[in-house]
């Protein structure tokens, strides 16, 4: 049976959560990227719990642009609920375009990984 591409990328994911864990001092970065817009979530995941989340939704530019002010947002989010480190979950996307887009735009709101 051949697989779809979000079954590979699922699968990938999985390969990832093995080794990426985020606690509440250093929580997960984890990035969701549809068609149109790209989200991502701080995760602490030894309580389950979502810490901060941000998405492109209602702004403006390129998506990579976009991208760049997502993470900026969520670097922003992250200082205000003092945390300074993060472990970068690339959600089974090759760190290239608008994930990689995001990751900088953290990095320049002061985000350590």
């Amino acid at each position: 049976m051949k697989r779809t591409k979000n079954q590979s990328r699922e699968r990938l994911h999985m390969r990832i959560r093995k080794k990426v864990n985020g606690t509440a001092e250093r929580p997960r970065l984890s990035v969701f990227r549809s068609n149109e817009s790209i989200y991502c979530q701080l995760i602490d995941d030894l309580k389950g719990h979502t810490i901060a989340s941000a998405s492109s939704k209602g702004t403006t530019g390129t998506k990579s642009e976009r991208a760049a002010a997502v993470g900026k947002m969520i670097a922003e989010k992250a200082k205000e609920n003092g945390i300074e480190t993060v472990v970068f979950d690339r959600g089974g996307y090759r760190y290239h375009g608008r994930v990689q887009s995001l990751a900088e735009g953290a990095r320049e709101g002061g985000l350590k990984f």
